[in-house]
C-alpha cells in the first residue's frame, strides 16, 4: 500500500513497477549480456495490488460537496450502497498469437475504459514480407482481474429540503470487490474521475462526461451483527449488565431516552431488536424470529421519533413515508446496467433492510396496491419478482416497525379499531404487537411531560435519569452479543403454553370478541425468545413467559379499552350512517349512487338495505334521489 504524498496521486503509484522493471533488467544481463529483454508490458508481471491511502486526519465529506477542483485528487465520501452488480473478469492485458510468424504480441489496456482490438501483426518480420498475418487473441494468456461497481447514495441526513437524493457510481477491482451489500452504509476513499458517455448504437459521442470513483478503500460504517468486533472492556460491562436483574428495563429506557414515558413500548422495541430465533423445518418450512410492531394513536405522541430512533440503533435500519413509498421502491424495481445494458434488479427499503428494521411512517397513507407488498415479507420475509422476463425471489429478512394515525385525524372512541384505523385486518393480523397511544389529558402526566419538553429546550439536553442510558453502539454491541444465543422452550413450559393459548380462545368466544389466533400463540415464543436472549440463555423460563403474555395483554388491552364497539345492529341505519361518512369525507352534498353502492359493498352492507334505506329517507325528505336513480342529494 502507497500513502498520497506531494504531487499528483499518480506519481508514486508505479514505483514498484519500475522497481520491478529493473530487477527484470538486471537478471536478464546475467543471463546473457548481449540479449535483449523481452517486451513483457508491466501490467502483466505485477503480482501486486496499489492503492492511495488518504492521510488519517483526512475529514469525510458528502457526495454533494464534491466539486471540479475535486477530479483527479483523492476524495473520501460516505453514503448508502443501493445496487452492486455482479462480479466480472475485468481486461488487463489481452495476448495476441500472429497466424504467420507465431509472435506474442501484448496489448496493455489496463488504464482504459474500452478499446479497440489489434488487427495485423506488429512485427517488422510479418510487414517485410507483405504478408500481414493475422492476430488471434490469446484468453490463457491475457491477464483479468475482478471488477465490480457499486451505486453509492448520499445519507437522508445530508439531502436538503426539497432535494433530491444524489448517487454516484464506484468502481472496485481486486480484493476491494465483495466487500459490502444493498443497504450498507460505507465510506469510500476513491479518485475522482471523468467518464465520457459513449454511444452503445454506433452514433455521435455525447459531450456531457459523467462522473465516478476509483475506488481505493472501502469501509463499512454500520456492520451488520456478525461482523461488530468485540472489545474487552466493552465485554466486561456486557457480561455485568446481563447478570443484574434490571438489565431489560435500563437498556429499555435507553431507546430514544429523550421520548417521555412509553415505557412497554420501549420494551417491545428492545425486544424487535433483539428478536426472536429463526427456525428452519427439514423441509425447508422458514419460522420467522423476526418481531413486527405497529404504532398506532393520535399525532403528537412521538412515534415518528421512536421509528428514526429505531433505524439508527439497528445496523441495517432504513426509515421511510407510506406515502412517499411505491410497492416497486419497498420491493425492488428493474433498471438497466449502464455499463453492460443488461436489466437488473435494485432493491427496495425492504430488501435493503435485510437483517435489519425496516421503520415505514404513515403506513395507513399509503396505497392499497403498494400495500399488498408488505404482506408477504411480514410472514414469508421474501420479495418475488416477475418483472421484465426476471423471475427471481429475494430475501426481506427484516422486522417492519410501522406507525400509523387514526382515519379522522384524532382516534374516535366511539367507533371500533377497524373504523378508526384504515388497515385491512390481514395486514393487522401480521403484527405481533399493536400499541395504541393516545394524548389524554391527565393532570399528573401532562405536568412530568411539560417540564421533561421544557427541560430539554432549555439545557438542549435529557433530563438527569436514576441511570446514565447507554448509546447506540453500546445497545448494538449488547444486542450482538445476545442474538448469539438460541433459546429453546423446555417440554413442562410448552404445556403451559398450551393450555393459556386454549384459556384464551375460549374466554374470548365466551365474551364474544375476537378470538386469538395461532399468530399470536408464536408471537408470544418470539417474544419470550427475545427475553431469553437478553439474559444470555440458552433455556425459556416462566419469567420470560409471563412477560411475553404482559406485553401481548397490554397491546390487546389498549386497542380492546379505547376501541369500544358502538356498531349499529339496523342495516338502514349503518347504511346511512356509511353515507354520512362518505359525504364528509369528500366535503360534497351531492353523490353518485354507483359509488355510494362501491362503498355500501365494501362495508358489507346488502344492495337491498342500501335501496331501503334511500327510500325511507327520501320519504322522510332528508335525501332526494334523481329520476335516472344517478345522483342522490342532501336535502
Amino acid at each position: 500500500m502507497l500513502s498520497k504524498m506531494d504531487g499528483h496521486p499518480f506519481a508514486k503509484a508505479d514505483v514498484l513497477d519500475e522497481l520491478q522493471q529493473q530487477r527484470k533488467h538486471q537478471m536478464s544481463k546475467q543471463q546473457s549480456p548481449d540479449a535483449k529483454a523481452d517486451e513483457f508490458p508491466l501490467a502483466l508481471l505485477r503480482r501486486h495490488e496499489t492503492r492511495l491511502l488518504p492521510p488519517a486526519n483526512k475529514p469525510v465529506g458528502p457526495l454533494r460537496g464534491l466539486r471540479a477542483p475535486d477530479i483527479g485528487s483523492l476524495v473520501k465520501v460516505r453514503g448508502i450502497v443501493t445496487r452492486t452488480s455482479d462480479v466480472k473478469p475485468l481486461l488487463e492485458v489481452i495476448t495476441y498469437t500472429c497466424e504467420t510468424c507465431g509472435r506474442e504480441i501484448y496489448h496493455d489496456v489496463s488504464n482504459r475504459k474500452d478499446y479497440l482490438p489489434l488487427l495485423n501483426c506488429t512485427n517488422e518480420q510479418c510487414g517485410a514480407t507483405g504478408m500481414g498475418g493475422r492476430l488471434f487473441a490469446q484468453t490463457r494468456g491475457s491477464k483479468f482481474i475482478k471488477y465490480q461497481e457499486l451505486r453509492l447514495q448520499e445519507l437522508p441526513m445530508h439531502v436538503p429540503v426539497g432535494h433530491v437524493p444524489r448517487s454516484i457510481s464506484a468502481h472496485c477491482r481486486g480484493e476491494l470487490t465483495r466487500q459490502c451489500a444493498p443497504g450498507d452504509i460505507v465510506t469510500i476513499c476513491g479518485i475522482f474521475l471523468p467518464q465520457k458517455l459513449t454511444n452503445l448504437h454506433g452514433g455521435r459521442s455525447s459531450l456531457i462526461s459523467d462522473t465516478f470513483l476509483d475506488a481505493m478503500s472501502v469501509d463499512k460504517d454500520k456492520k451488520s451483527y456478525g461482523e461488530i468486533e468485540g472489545n474487552p472492556s466493552v465485554d466486561l460491562l456486557i457480561d455485568e449488565i446481563a447478570d443484574s436483574p434490571d438489565s431489560y428495563s435500563r437498556l429499555a429506557r435507553s431507546i430514544a431516552p429523550e421520548i417521555f414515558g412509553h415505557d412497554d413500548v420501549k420494551r417491545a422495541l428492545l425486544l424487535q431488536l433483539v428478536g426472536g430465533v429463526t427456525r428452519i423445518l427439514g423441509d425447508g418450512v422458514r419460522l420467522r424470529g423476526d418481531i413486527n410492531i405497529c404504532l398506532m394513536g393520535d399525532p403528537g405522541v412521538a412515534k415518528s421519533q421512536l421509528l428514526k430512533s429505531m433505524a439508527s440503533t439497528s445496523p441495517r435500519g432504513v426509515y421511510t413515508t407510506g406515502k412517499g413509498s411505491s410497492g416497486v421502491g419497498l420491493t425492488a424495481a428493474i433498471v438497466r446496467d449502464a455499463t453492460t445494458s443488461e436489466m437488473s434488479l435494485e432493491g427496495g427499503a425492504l430488501v435493503l433492510a435485510d437483517c435489519g428494521i425496516c421503520c415505514i411512517d404513515e403506513f395507513d397513507k399509503m396505497d392499497e396496491q403498494d400495500r399488498t407488498a408488505i404482506h408477504e415479507v411480514m410472514e414469508q420475509q421474501t420479495v418475488s419478482i416477475a418483472k421484465a422476463g426476471i423471475t427471481t425471489t429475494l430475501n426481506a429478512r427484516t422486522a417492519v416497525l410501522a406507525a400509523a394515525n387514526p382515519l379522522y385525524g384524532r382516534y374516535n372512541k366511539k367507533r371500533n379499531i377497524s373504523e378508526n384505523i384504515n388497515l385491512p385486518n390481514s395486514l393487522l393480523s401480521r403484527f405481533d404487537l399493536l400499541f395504541l397511544l393516545l394524548d389524554k389529558p391527565e393532570v399528573e402526566a401532562d405536568v412530568a411531560l411539560a417540564r421533561h419538553v421544557t427541560h430539554v429546550h432549555r439545557f438542549l439536553c435529557n433530563p438527569e435519569l436514576d441511570f446514565e442510558p447507554y448509546d447506540s453502539s453500546f445497545i448494538r454491541q449488547y444486542v450482538a452479543q445476545a442474538r448469539q444465543f438460541e433459546p429453546l422452550i423446555p417440554a413442562k413450559l410448552s404445556n403451559t403454553i398450551v393450555d393459556s393459548y386454549v384459556d384464551r380462545r375460549q374466554a374470548a368466544a365466551q365474551d364474544g370478541q375476537v378470538a386469538a389466533t395461532p399468530r399470536q400463540l408464536l408471537s408470544i415464543l418470539r417474544l419470550s425468545q427475545a427475553l431469553a436472549r437478553l439474559r444470555f440463555d440458552d433455556v425459556v423460563n416462566q419469567d420470560d413467559i409471563s412477560e411475553a403474555s404482559r406485553l401481548t395483554d397490554i397491546s390487546k388491552a389498549s386497542l380492546d379499552h379505547h376501541g369500544v364497539s358502538n356498531q349499529v345492529t339496523d342495516p338502514k341505519s349503518k347504511a346511512f350512517s356509511v353515507l354520512c361518512d362518505y359525504a364528509s369525507q369528500l366535503g360534497t352534498q351531492s353523490l353518485s349512487f354507483q359509488k355510494i353502492k362501491d362503498v355500501a359493498i365494501k362495508n358489507a352492507i346488502r344492495e337491498h338495505d342500501l335501496l331501503a334505506m334511500l327510500q325511507e329517507y327520501e320519504d322522510l325528505g332528508v335525501l332526494y334521489m334523481s329520476a335516472d336513480h344517478t345522483r342522490i342529494d342532501f336535502c
